[in-house]
């Protein structure tokens, strides 16, 4: 099953954005984190369907933090950490910015939610692409 279809099935489980995000890293490494999934619910529809910032530009900062954020009261994040976030961030309001107008839930979707369906699979793919993109590129997974 390709990207594109794996996000329009876990749509179609009534999973949002930022819990789209958080399952297909999950995933990716092979674990299971329940808590991660729910906790990551409070970045749908623009926090908390909110209409603010979108659930993927929250949740992609997110899925970047698990693999290079401090960890533990010890542990340090990455060297990599801001920049990967920096490049993820300005990739991702650039994007949005040009094809929808902003980076706000209310931006893409013209401040109808049903445009989620239109918008929002690719959205969440893309993302999810450019995300394993930077981490790849900067030898983080």
């Amino acid at each position: 099953m390709d990207l594109f279809d794996r996000v329009l099935e876990l749509s179609r489980y009534g999973y949002f954005c930022g819990q789209i995000l958080a399952i297909l890293m999950l995933e990716t490494v092979g674990e299971e984190d329940p808590g991660l999934v729910k906790a990551m619910g409070g970045l749908n529809g623009g926090v908390g369907f909110s209409q603010g910032c979108c659930g993927c530009m929250t949740g992609g900062a997110c899925l970047i933090s698990y693999f290079t954020g401090k960890g533990d009261d010890t542990g340090m994040d990455h060297p990599e950490h801001k920049s990967a976030l920096s490049e993820f961030t300005a990739w991702f309001s650039d994007e949005m910015t040009a094809d929808y107008g902003g980076i706000d839930c209310r931006d893409i979707t013209k401040g109808n939610p049903a445009n989620r369906v239109e918008f929002c699979p690719q959205i969440i793919a893309a993302t999810y692409e450019k995300c394993m993109e930077i981490l790849s590129e900067k030898g983080l997974i």
